[in-house]
């Protein structure tokens, strides 16, 4: 692999060069691992996942992953690695071996905190109880169970490759194999959907007991089949009722919503996201992968991996397909597009240390958002209100230089 090569400059955005504060500490580092293969493409998903072929090139992508993480490893600065997420498409797909040798790989090179949290998206359809007991084995500590519906009439228009039988299994499979910490991922707003199905859907899952639900509208994105071939989803009246009656129905059962979409149980929540939504450091690496790193002197560049496996797979070239010095300008946006996702916020100070900037250059924007009452006015904490967290793209438009 030629690595980072002339084909990929650093774009300086805005004022990047402009002088910035260095960082008094660095922030946490965690690192994001795509597996970019699935049985079948999904019709809503717009996420870098393609048909796997009958055998998957497992070894050479697990060499190319750590040759990958190799030339990202100027970036660590002597930090450990506080959570590792595995994404995809669908890395449960991968065998316990080539994931062995990965992580193996992967300790060799940046020590792993003593509670380190690794987490593994899994499809119901592929779960083998022997398979999961043996991810367990190695260290994988937390599941994300892609569910999306149990309701057969459901999956069949989302494209899944499981039924409603198969997921319920597979959380029972799962906390066999020893995983005491997982997540669900489920949808609301699907084609047709009532207020009872979506709450049947919920119920179902709360039964299972996860620690976490990921709990989220299906939206239309470019560039999927249902972009182009839309179905007929429900009106914006049975998706508010959805909202609140689901929202009333998590809490009710101790599931406090701690982001957007995201719902755990006390003391659960995934740090791995938390990282990503208070402007932590990740490596990204695998085909597509994105990745966000700070430098002492203040510098903060997010970086792109080269998007199709079979160029990912090329010695002939680059993992890294782009990276960008994020400007003075854009930093508020960049910020606080993560931070106000989450419903308690972050504490202000924590805006000068990831940033290398001063509070005061939030100031016009922060005094716009509280005036329009999308930011609670409270010194010491960025928060969203009750409304700006519904209209999330109109308080970060406050925040655009």
């Amino acid at each position: 692999m030629t690595g980072e090569s002339s084909a990929s400059p650093l774009i300086f955005g805005g004022d990047a060069q402009s002088p910035r504060a260095a960082l008094p500490v660095l922030p946490p580092l965690a690192l994001y691992i795509h597996i970019p293969w699935c049985v079948r493409k999904c019709p809503y998903c717009d996420f870098n996942s393609h048909t796997a072929s009958p055998v998957l090139p497992e070894e050479a992508y697990v060499d190319a992953l750590l040759a990958d993480l190799d030339q990202d490893l100027h970036a660590v600065y002597g930090r450990e690695l506080s959570s590792i997420f595995f994404g995809g498409g669908t890395p449960s797909l991968f065998s316990a071996e080539a994931l062995g040798r990965l992580l193996k790989g992967v300790e060799q090179r940046i020590a792993f905190a003593s509670d380190i949290e690794i987490t593994l998206e899994a499809n119901p359809g592929t779960f083998e109880q022997d398979k999961f007991v043996a991810y367990r084995k190695l260290g994988i500590n937390r599941l994300s169970i892609g569910i999306q519906s149990f309701q057969q009439e459901k999956l069949q228009a989302l494209g899944r490759i499981h039924n409603g039988d198969e997921a319920v299994r597979a959380a029972g499979m799962a906390r066999q194999a020893g995983f005491d910490n997982f997540n669900l991922d489920l949808m609301h707003g699907l084609p047709d959907q009532s207020l009872e199905d979506a709450l049947a859907d919920l119920r179902t899952a709360i039964a299972l007991k996860p620690t976490h639900l990921s709990w989220y509208q299906l939206t239309l994105e470019p560039n999927t089949v249902f972009w182009n071939q839309p179905p007929t989803l429900p009106e914006d009246d049975t998706l508010w009722d959805i909202q609140e009656a689901g929202q009333a129905l998590l809490a009710e059962h101790g599931y406090a919503q701690y982001e957007v979409s995201a719902y755990a149980l006390p003391g659960r929540p995934a740090r791995h996201n938390l990282n990503y939504w208070s402007f932590g450091d990740f490596i990204g690496i695998g085909a597509g992968a994105h990745g966000k790193l700070s430098h002492p002197d203040g510098q903060i560049v997010r970086t792109w991996k080269t998007r199709l496996p079979k160029d990912y797979l090329n010695p002939a070239k680059s993992f890294l397909a782009g990276k960008k010095a994020l400007g003075n300008d854009e930093m508020p946006f960049e910020f606080l597009m993560n931070a106000l996702r989450l419903t308690d916020g972050v504490e202000s100070r924590l805006y000068p240390e990831r940033t290398g900037m001063t509070l005061e250059s939030l100031a016009e924007g922060r005094r716009e958002a509280e005036q329009s009452g999308l930011l609670q006015v409270e010194p010491s904490r960025l928060v969203a209100t009750t409304r700006g967290q519904l209209f999330l793209n109109d308080l970060l438009q406050k925040f655009l230089t």
